[in-house]
Parts: C-alpha cells; structure tokens; sequence
C-alpha cells in the first residue's frame, strides 16, 4: 500500500465526513460556540494584506514594498489551471519558454528561477513543473530583490503560493470544467471540523485533469497531457497556546515535449503553427510531493514563535529526442535529433524558525521580526544519450526514427548537494501617526558540493550580508508614500568547462542586486478600491558569463551586468455596486550592460520575452446577484525573441469575456460558467527560450486559439 496516497485519500474522507459533525444541533449543545457567517462580496477583488513581503501578515498601505495579490476568486472566474493562467493578471510578469512540461517567467525583466523564484506559505519551492493552483487562496508576486527574509533570490522578486486552509464550517465543492478542444478537469474541495468542537479541522483538494491540444507531431498524433493532485491538510488548535498543521500535496503529470516553433530571421515559421518538430514518442513525466508541519506558539499577546518545515520531492523520468537545425534546415527543412533517456531527483528540506513581537521602546511602537531559516537541497541524475557523431537526421517526407535503445538505469547517478542558512531580523518602527521607518539586516551561509569530470569533490562556499531599508509616510489615514532600498544575492553554480586548459571547473561569485524604488498606496471609494504606484531602479551585478579561447574552450567569468529601470500601477477592488475590477501596467527599460554567451556579446541588448508596455485587466459586472459578466484584456508589447535581439515577436492584445450565472436549489449551489479565451482569435507568439543557431529562432511558443471553456460547481 502507498500510504502517501492512503494518507490523501484519509483525508478526503474526514473532510466528507465532517459534514455530520455540526448537523444536530442537540449533539454540539455542550461545545464552544462557533459562529458561522456566510457572505459572499466580490470584494475579494481586493485583498488587503500580504504574508510574504514583511514574513507578517501585513497590510499594504505599512509595507514598503510593491506587492501584487492575486485572489482566488480571479482564479476562479478564469477557469485558471496553471500558474501562468494566474500570473498573466500581473503586468509586470511576462513568460518564456513552456517546453518540457512547465513554465518559465520573467518578473521585472528577470527571469524567475527554478530553484529561488518561487515559494508555497513561504517554504521555497523547486518549481521545474507545473506548479498547481487549485489549492491557493491567493498568488502573491513580491517585487524588488527579498534575500533579507527568503537568502538567495533574484533581482526581479519572488511569487508565493498561499494554499487553501481548513474551515471549522463544513463544505463541500464539486465541479467540472470542459473546453472545445476535449479537455477536461474534475476537482473537488471538501472542508470542515473533524470533532465536535471544532478545534481539528481538515481539508483536502483532488483533481484529475486531461489536457488535448491542437499542435501535433509529423504522424498526426496531438499533443496531450494527464495530470492527477491531491492535497490535504489537518490544522489543529493546541488549547489556547498554539496552532498545529501538517500537510501534504502530490503532483503526477505526465505531457509530451513540444519544443516549440522554429522561425527563420523573417519571422516565418519553418513548419507550420500546428506542427511540432520533436518526436512523438518523446515525454516528460513528473512525480513531486511536498510534505511538512507547521506550528504558531503564542508566547502572550504580544509574542508568537513561529516554526516550519516542508520536504519537496520531485522526480522526472525526461525521454526528448532533443531536435536541433542544421546548415540545410533553411534548405531543404531536414533537421537532427539528439535522443536521450534521463532521470532526476530533487529533494528540497526547507526550515524556518521566526519569533514576532510587538513592543514599546524610544517613544517608538516596533515590529520585530527574528529568526533563521535554511534549505538542504541534494540532486541526482542518472541519462544515457546517443553519442557525439551518432545524431539522427530527420528527412520530411520520410519515416520518423523511433526511440532508440537507451535507458538511464544502466548508469551510475551524478550527485550534488547545496546548504542554505541564514539568519535575519527586521523591525518595523512606528514614530508617529505619519512616519514609518523599516530596518533589517540577513547574514546567509552558502556550502555547495560536486563533483569534477574526474570524480573529484569541488567545494564552492560563500557568505553574504544584504540589508534592507524602508520609510513610510502617512499624508492621510487611507494613504501612504514609501522609499525603500534592498539588495539581493544568488550563488553561481560551479562551471564545468575548459578541459583543454586544464581547469575542469570554475568557481564563481555569488550575483548581487540591489534596487532603489519609490511609491505610494491609497485606499479609495470608502476603502474598498487599492490604487497602488511605484518606480524603480534594480541592477545585477557578477552575472555568470562565457566566451571562447583560441583552443575553443569555454571560459567563464562574473564581470556581467543588467540594469532594469521602470514604473509601474495597478488598481484592485470595487468601483462601483456592480463593477469589480483588477487592473496592471508597466513600463520597463531593461538592458544588458555587459554580457556574453559563447562568442555572443549581448551588451547592450534587450533580455528576451521582455517587452517595453505590458498591461492587463480583469472585471466582473454583477447584474444581478445570480448573474454577472466577465471582461479581460492582456496586452504585451514588441519583444525580442532571442537575447541577439535577432527577431522582435510583435505586440498583441488578447480579449477574454466571460459569463456565470447561480442557482440555489434546496442545500445545494449551482455554478454554471461559460468563457471565451482569445475572442477575436489573435494569433501571438505568448514567449520564447532564447535559443538562435543557424539563422534560426528556436523554442518559440504560440498563445492559444480561441477557446470556449465551460464550467459547472455544486456547493453545499
């Protein structure tokens, strides 16, 4: 028996269950009261406060920061099932690359990565898949660099998750959702106590998803995607001192690789919007678990100590037939694969330990954050490839090559392991009705081991401090101005390169950011409207670059450099009685100051996928209360597909509508949503990887047709 599995499913139960704890009302007469408030306001549109900026639950007009929070019923209203469904509603997140079976973004013009761009309730998050959404409540877009309170990050920012949490409330959601296409996705959330008192409650999330596309291969066979998630979690109240909860959460998606298009110098597709160049036989297949605990102890009304821990798991099994141009793919449309059978194993152990406080002192009011939190990350990976000279040429017209014989077990796996730790505090100082002023300061700790070509252990160790500082002022009790300044590090893996010089590795400086940034909050319409403004200076400094020798070996150095200067504004909330409204814009000036790749020299060029303008807009009018209508509008400006600056992908606005309509009947609410996805059927590029060889442009990606998505939810 998978107990992980048995665990899941347990849950579910419980929270189905739960349902009968608070039915009779003679069987609770001798318990606590709980007092259950139904409302529903699509006020939700605004979200008043933010966990992931300040490591508190703060509201927005006392954080010094630009901070976007996505809420859930945005989510919903979309139809989303991806992060990127989600994060289109930021202007200031742009996308790249969707291969291999995830997501690749930009914040700010940095690219998010993998391994430091993302975290879940603030626990860091390897993010080489598509990460969930259907157990968020809200998607956080933190901006600007944030090593004080996560260590190592990027300059652009960081994007949390914050999951759903048990309810003492019993409910129940069931639902569907169809498109034109033949996908479909069932789901259902089910929550409530799990005694009678109410002080353990559960709650689990399922959903089976079957994605069909229109993209196929050269034998005619689409493009398709199978996706399973559980999650569940049990919150317990520990007497009047503490809370408790534990987690877990599973992802098998499986999808085959569509590696996008090919486009020559023009702009002209090489093989057609529907066509994909990698082999039909080729998937990616991936396996992550997350697993933790965390626990709140109140010290007394003025003190918390909060601690976490939560293991990732995420296991691959990659077969790609890894497609690449020749000097005849212009003429003659042949290409080479190059095939491989490869496996990988990365296990994440985050912590964290913070204690919170609210005091007097110096005639001032301090919040106080103190605390430490690390990250144990191993990685194995075990591949057999096709070797050097043996590539298989593609021929249109002729057969298609199947898999060759390879198969990753029969090889040993490479191993290496990196440790994180630091320790940090930030106290957030109230002088008067009028001035704030924040100060902090983070020491991290950074250990990584590998390995060289020859089996020898290559330690790249590195300590980093990077402060923060921020002030508030107040012109008014529903207003606040702030400045802040921040800087960030991220370590550089080591380089394995130059064998012909003799140095097999090259051990690199961690990147350091920093960003100056300007803005202002305001609460408007009776506070039920966030108007939000910044401008902001960030630059990145010892960015890893390469360049070859006379002996054609590749050589790498830190002397790299971006500057990224912008503005930004948004407006979150309800305008009106019926109108409800979201709305993004940036401008970004973005360039390489010094760069280069290879014999590439990159200074002085626009990163790729990373447009000037950028805005979006999402709005819901209530008619009535059972009936609304959805309006949304996402546009991106001209955007270099390659970081040559080679070819510009143009600029496109994408119209979505929407309309949902509720029916009570007896216990039982009934959901019933029709969207329109890409109404006036532009056709765009949505984002690119970067890649140029041979007078080609590869990993190109098209945004979707239009499509026509169809929901129905039951509540009770």
């Amino acid at each position: 028996m998978d107990l992980r599995k048995s665990a899941v499913c347990s849950a579910v139960v419980l929270a189905l269950t739960s349902t009968h704890a608070l039915a009779d009302d003679n069987a609770i007469s001798d318990v606590d009261e709980t007092m259950v408030v139904h409302a529903q306001s699509f006020d939700d549109y605004k979200v008043d406060s933010s966990s992931s900026a300040m490591r508190m639950d703060m509201n927005m007009l006392e954080t010094p920061q630009s901070v976007t929070v996505i809420p859930e019923i945005i989510l919903d209203e979309q139809l989303a099932t991806t992060l990127g469904e989600a994060l289109r509603n930021d202007a200031s997140i742009s996308q790249g690359t969707k291969k291999w079976n995830r997501e690749v973004f930009s914040l700010r013009g940095f690219e998010l990565e993998s391994g430091n761009g993302y975290l879940i309730d603030g626990h860091p998050q390897f993010a080489h898949y598509m990460l969930p959404i259907e157990t968020v409540e809200q998607v956080e877009v933190l901006k600007g660099p944030s090593s004080l309170l996560y260590g190592q990050s990027g300059p652009g920012g960081l994007v949390n998750m914050v999951t759903k949490k048990p309810t003492a409330e019993s409910r129940v959601n069931l639902g569907t959702d169809i498109d034109d296409e033949g996908s479909t996705r069932y789901h259902i959330d089910a929550s409530g106590a799990l005694n009678e008192s109410g002080s353990v409650r559960g709650r689990t999330v399922m959903v089976k998803q079957d994605t069909e596309e229109r993209r196929q291969y050269a034998n005619g066979e689409n493009r398709e995607r199978d996706r399973f998630l559980g999650y569940g979690v049990i919150e317990a109240d520990l007497s009047d001192w503490g809370l408790l909860s534990v987690h877990y959460q599973r992802t098998q998606d499986k999808a085959n690789i569509d590696s996008g298009a090919w486009l020559d110098e023009s702009g002209n597709d090489l093989l057609g919007r529907d066509n994909i160049w990698d082999m039909p036989w080729t998937f990616t297949e991936n396996d992550v678990e997350n697993m933790g605990a965390n626990l709140s102890v109140y010290v007394n009304e003025d003190w918390t100590v909060r601690a976490g821990y939560n293991h990732q798991q995420m296991r691959r099994h990659r077969r790609d037939s890894s497609a690449s141009p020749t000097d005849s793919t212009l003429v003659d449309g042949s290409y080479q694969i190059s095939p491989f059978d490869r496996y990988d194993d990365w296990q994440y152990h985050s912590y964290f330990v913070d204690t919170v406080g609210y005091f007097n002192a110096l005639g001032m009011e301090h919040q106080t954050l103190i605390g430490m939190s690390g990250i144990h990350q191993t990685y194995r990976q075990k591949i057999e490839r096709t070797g050097r000279g043996d590539e298989i040429t593609v021929t249109p017209g002729d057969p298609l090559p199947g898999f060759p014989d390879l198969d990753y077990n029969r090889f040993d796996a490479t191993k290496s392991g990196d440790d994180f730790y630091g320790f940090y505090i930030q106290d957030l100082m109230t002088i008067n009705d009028y001035w704030q002023v924040l100060v902090g300061g983070r020491f991290d700790m950074y250990r990584q081991d590998t390995t060289d070509s020859s089996g020898n252990n290559i330690d790249n160790d590195s300590n980093s401090f990077v402060p923060k500082v921020g002030v508030i002022y107040h012109p008014a009790h529903n207003g606040s101005i702030y400045v802040n300044y921040s800087e960030g590090f991220n370590p550089n893996s080591v380089k394995k390169e130059g064998q012909n010089t003799g140095q097999d590795t090259f051990v690199l400086d961690p990147e350091e950011s920093r960003i100056y940034e300007l803005g202002t909050k305001w609460e408007l319409m009776d506070n039920s409207l966030l108007v939000t403004g910044a401008i902001f200076d960030i630059e990145k400094e010892n960015v890893a670059y390469s360049y070859s020798d006379s002996s054609n070996d590749t050589i790498w150095g830190t002397v790299g450099a971006q500057r990224h200067r912008g503005a930004e504004a948004a407006v979150q909330g309800q305008v009106s009685d019926q109108l409800f409204m979201m709305a993004t814009a940036m401008y970004l000036d973005a360039e390489y100051r010094k760069h280069s790749s290879g014999n590439n020299n990159y200074t002085g060029n626009r990163p790729a996928n990373v447009p000037e303008w950028s805005g979006s807009a999402w709005a819901r009018y209530a008619m009535t209360p059972e009936l609304a209508f959805n309006l949304g509008m996402f546009y991106q400006g001209d955007r270099y597909a390659d970081h040559a600056n080679t070819l510009t992908l143009d600029a496109y606005t994408r119209v979505d509508v929407g309309a949902s309509y509720k029916l009570k009947s007896g216990d039982i609410t009934w959901d019933f949503r029709a969207n329109v996805e890409n109404l006036f059927d532009e056709d765009y590029f949505v984002g690119s990887g970067g890649s140029y060889s041979n007078g080609i442009i590869r990993d190109v990606h098209y945004g979707d047709e239009r499509k026509f998505k169809f929901s129905v939810n039951a509540s009770f």
